[in-house]
Protein backbone atom coordinates (compact mmCIF):
# COMPACT_ATOMS: atom_id res chain seq x y z
CA UNK A 1 0.00 0.00 0.00
CA UNK A 2 1.56 3.38 -0.96
CA UNK A 3 0.63 6.64 0.60
CA UNK A 4 -1.74 8.16 -2.23
CA UNK A 5 -3.68 4.94 -1.83
CA UNK A 6 -4.64 5.57 1.64
CA UNK A 7 -8.59 6.57 2.15
CA UNK A 8 -10.71 7.74 4.87
CA UNK A 9 -13.54 5.50 6.33
CA UNK A 10 -16.28 8.70 6.21
CA UNK A 11 -16.53 11.71 3.96
CA UNK A 12 -15.24 14.71 5.68
CA UNK A 13 -18.21 17.13 3.80
CA UNK A 14 -19.98 18.86 5.59
CA UNK A 15 -23.63 19.65 5.66
CA UNK A 16 -24.44 22.82 4.25
CA UNK A 17 -25.66 25.24 7.32
CA UNK A 18 -27.74 28.06 5.63
CA UNK A 19 -28.51 31.31 6.46
CA UNK A 20 -25.47 31.71 9.00
CA UNK A 21 -23.51 34.73 7.05
CA UNK A 22 -21.27 34.04 4.23
CA UNK A 23 -21.91 32.77 0.44
CA UNK A 24 -25.48 32.55 1.28
CA UNK A 25 -26.68 35.65 2.61
CA UNK A 26 -29.81 37.59 3.48
CA UNK A 27 -32.51 35.03 2.08
CA UNK A 28 -29.99 32.19 2.27
CA UNK A 29 -31.43 30.46 -0.75
CA UNK A 30 -34.88 30.56 0.11
CA UNK A 31 -36.64 32.88 -1.75
CA UNK A 32 -37.88 35.95 -0.60
CA UNK A 33 -40.84 36.51 2.59
CA UNK A 34 -43.84 33.95 2.57
CA UNK A 35 -44.35 30.65 5.22
CA UNK A 36 -41.58 28.63 3.26
CA UNK A 37 -39.47 31.56 4.15
CA UNK A 38 -39.82 30.96 7.77
CA UNK A 39 -37.78 28.87 10.39
CA UNK A 40 -40.14 25.66 11.02
CA UNK A 41 -41.21 25.92 7.95
CA UNK A 42 -44.04 23.59 7.64
CA UNK A 43 -46.95 23.13 4.08
CA UNK A 44 -50.18 21.78 5.36
CA UNK A 45 -50.85 18.32 3.50
CA UNK A 46 -52.95 18.47 1.47
CA UNK A 47 -54.48 15.09 2.61
CA UNK A 48 -56.23 16.99 5.48
CA UNK A 49 -57.97 19.12 3.28
CA UNK A 50 -59.66 16.08 1.67
CA UNK A 51 -60.07 14.23 5.24
CA UNK A 52 -62.12 17.76 5.63
CA UNK A 53 -64.55 17.29 3.35
CA UNK A 54 -65.13 13.86 4.26
CA UNK A 55 -68.51 13.87 6.02
CA UNK A 56 -68.57 12.68 9.39
CA UNK A 57 -71.23 10.52 10.95
CA UNK A 58 -72.30 10.01 14.25
CA UNK A 59 -72.30 6.53 15.84
CA UNK A 60 -68.96 5.51 13.98
CA UNK A 61 -66.04 4.83 16.24
CA UNK A 62 -62.45 3.99 15.91
CA UNK A 63 -63.23 0.26 15.47
CA UNK A 64 -66.02 0.39 12.86
CA UNK A 65 -64.99 -2.18 11.16
CA UNK A 66 -64.68 -4.69 13.62
CA UNK A 67 -67.95 -3.74 14.98
CA UNK A 68 -70.47 -2.81 12.21
CA UNK A 69 -71.48 -5.49 9.57
CA UNK A 70 -73.07 -4.19 6.35
CA UNK A 71 -76.31 -6.51 6.79
CA UNK A 72 -77.66 -8.14 3.44
CA UNK A 73 -81.10 -6.58 2.21
CA UNK A 74 -84.01 -9.16 2.64
CA UNK A 75 -84.56 -10.86 -0.88
CA UNK A 76 -88.28 -11.20 -1.95
CA UNK A 77 -89.97 -14.75 -2.68
CA UNK A 78 -92.88 -14.57 -4.03
CA UNK A 79 -96.02 -17.00 -3.52
CA UNK A 80 -96.09 -17.91 -7.00
CA UNK A 81 -92.51 -19.24 -6.73
CA UNK A 82 -93.25 -21.12 -3.61
CA UNK A 83 -95.90 -22.67 -5.21
CA UNK A 84 -94.04 -23.91 -7.99
CA UNK A 85 -91.25 -25.10 -6.49
CA UNK A 86 -92.60 -26.98 -2.55
CA UNK A 87 -94.82 -29.82 -2.84
CA UNK A 88 -98.14 -29.95 -0.53
CA UNK A 89 -97.36 -29.51 3.49
CA UNK A 90 -93.40 -28.94 2.48
CA UNK A 91 -91.57 -26.85 5.27
CA UNK A 92 -90.46 -23.25 3.59
CA UNK A 93 -87.14 -22.76 5.55
CA UNK A 94 -84.27 -20.33 4.11
CA UNK A 95 -81.92 -23.47 3.88
CA UNK A 96 -84.59 -24.86 2.02
CA UNK A 97 -85.33 -21.95 -0.43
CA UNK A 98 -81.07 -22.20 -0.81
CA UNK A 99 -81.56 -25.43 -2.29
CA UNK A 100 -84.42 -24.70 -4.80
CA UNK A 101 -82.36 -21.85 -5.81
CA UNK A 102 -84.85 -19.36 -4.75
CA UNK A 103 -82.42 -17.57 -2.68
CA UNK A 104 -79.12 -16.31 -2.52
CA UNK A 105 -76.24 -16.86 -0.05
CA UNK A 106 -74.56 -13.64 1.50
CA UNK A 107 -71.01 -14.48 3.54
CA UNK A 108 -71.47 -18.62 3.56
CA UNK A 109 -75.36 -18.29 4.65
CA UNK A 110 -78.39 -17.48 3.28
CA UNK A 111 -79.49 -14.19 3.17
CA UNK A 112 -83.06 -12.76 4.76
CA UNK A 113 -86.23 -13.70 2.93
CA UNK A 114 -89.10 -11.93 2.49
CA UNK A 115 -92.80 -13.79 1.34
CA UNK A 116 -94.50 -11.20 -0.40
CA UNK A 117 -97.66 -11.69 -1.34
CA UNK A 118 -97.31 -11.89 -5.45
CA UNK A 119 -99.48 -14.47 -7.41
CA UNK A 120 -101.51 -16.77 -5.40
CA UNK A 121 -100.77 -20.33 -3.69
CA UNK A 122 -102.91 -23.09 -3.92
CA UNK A 123 -100.62 -25.79 -1.53
CA UNK A 124 -100.53 -26.05 2.55
CA UNK A 125 -97.00 -24.97 3.06
CA UNK A 126 -95.10 -24.19 6.73
CA UNK A 127 -92.88 -21.61 6.31
CA UNK A 128 -89.91 -21.09 8.91
CA UNK A 129 -88.18 -18.34 10.14
CA UNK A 130 -88.63 -16.25 6.92
CA UNK A 131 -90.12 -12.55 7.41
CA UNK A 132 -93.86 -12.39 5.69
CA UNK A 133 -96.10 -9.79 4.85
CA UNK A 134 -99.62 -9.42 6.11
CA UNK A 135 -101.20 -10.11 2.95
CA UNK A 136 -98.56 -12.97 2.08
CA UNK A 137 -99.49 -14.14 5.84
CA UNK A 138 -103.66 -14.19 5.26
CA UNK A 139 -102.59 -16.12 2.02
CA UNK A 140 -100.69 -18.96 3.35
CA UNK A 141 -103.25 -19.37 6.59
CA UNK A 142 -106.36 -19.34 3.48
CA UNK A 143 -104.26 -22.06 1.61
CA UNK A 144 -104.30 -24.35 4.60
CA UNK A 145 -100.63 -23.55 5.92
CA UNK A 146 -98.94 -22.02 8.76
CA UNK A 147 -96.18 -19.33 9.45
CA UNK A 148 -93.85 -19.87 12.54
CA UNK A 149 -91.73 -17.44 14.01
CA UNK A 150 -90.78 -14.93 11.42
Amino acid sequence: MQLHQLTRPASRKRPKRIGRGGKRGKTSGRGTKGQKARAGRRIRPAVRDVLEKIPKRRGHGVNRAKSVVARPKPQAISLTALNATFPAGAKVTPRALVAARLLRKAGGKPRPATIVAVGSLTKPLTVVGCRVTQRAREAIKAAGGEVLGG
